[in-house]
């Protein structure tokens, strides 16, 4: 009886001392280049590419372009393409990087070899948006090891890590959608918060496009009540993640306040909301019609500050 009871307390002592499996596993959701160097042969870690082009011109306004091609010709060893602009939107919507239907995610994510116990990594070559679309609609459909990569590609390079320009071959994953609605918002929402001071509206746009001095939209401005945070000053200069420190500093909320983010499409929105959570907001949505969805309804009000 004796020998049990110290047996007993010993395994006790040990799962007390021990780190859980799960604890090991949990990733930031910002990691360093050493961190991925370090971990990138761990069986259960996907890297995923998520780069996207684009160009502004006043004949065709926005255009997009999957970054597959700069994908093929150099990209982090084991990286896989994360295709925003073909696999993972809704290609019958009207609306550019809408959202796919969750059982659409649920089949691009499989293919792209991610399961429910994977650790996914997340960068991109051009705009770190991007890779922060990909976070977005991953947390939304219920994953939770999800981290960017910090300083992306650029980072990447600049430390003198090795480029891979093999396609990589991995099998199907098994991921069971847990989805969490609040995490995105709808123009209802959007509508009921422009009067409703205990919720914020956030514009990532760039200031001269909230200001109205251009537009990308059918409208110019921004929606009423909006403050403006760009998806811009999110980063320094070597594209890296600026503190929580300094991102709770450009939103006067505090952070139990529901806040709605919005941009043209829903990718500069998911900049400000990722970081905005990264600095203790709990309750944030980004609106994903955004103003592309918006301005298109003349109903819905928008205004400048002339």
């Amino acid at each position: 009886m004796i020998m049990t009871r110290t047996l007993s307390l010993f395994v006790l002592l040990v799962a007390f001392v021990m780190p859980t499996q799960a604890n090991d596993s949990q990733l930031d959701s910002v990691v360093s280049v050493d961190w991925l160097t370090q971990h990138l042969n761990d069986p259960n870690l996907v890297v995923l590419d998520s780069t996207v082009y684009f160009n502004i011109s006043p004949k065709d306004g926005i255009t997009y372009q999957s970054g597959l091609q700069s994908y093929l010709e150099g990209h982090i060893p084991g990286a896989r393409f994360a295709d925003l602009i073909h696999h993972l939107s809704d290609q019958q919507s009207p609306f550019e990087n809408a959202m796919p239907s969750p059982e659409a995610f649920q089949t691009a994510v499989e293919e792209l070899g991610i399961s429910n116990h994977s650790n996914v990594v997340i960068y991109s070559k051009d705009n770190h948006a991007w890779a922060t679309r990909v976070w977005w609609m991953l947390a939304w459909a219920g994953h939770e090891n999800i981290a960017i990569l910090d300083g992306g590609f650029a980072a990447w390079e600049a430390a003198g890590h090795p480029i891979s320009s093999e396609q990589e071959s991995y099998p199907l994953g098994h991921f069971t959608l847990n989805l969490k609605p609040g995490l995105v918002a709808d123009q209802n929402a959007v509508k009921a918060a422009i009067d409703d001071r205990n919720i914020a509206i956030v514009d990532a746009l760039p200031r001269p496009h909230y200001d109205g001095d251009f537009t990308m939209y059918q409208r110019p401005g921004h929606i009423p009540s909006a403050v403006n945070v760009s998806a811009s000053m999110m980063v320094n200069f070597k594209r890296e993640f600026i503190s929580t420190d300094e991102v709770s500093l450009m939103l006067e909320s505090d952070p139990n306040t529901p806040v709605i983010t919005y941009c043209g499409s829903g990718v500069a929105a998911s900049s400000v909301a990722f970081n905005l959570k990264r600095a203790g907001f709990e309750n944030v949505a980004v609106y994903m019609g955004s103003l592309q969805e918006w301005t298109a309804d003349p109903n819905n009000p928008m205004m400048t500050p002339y």
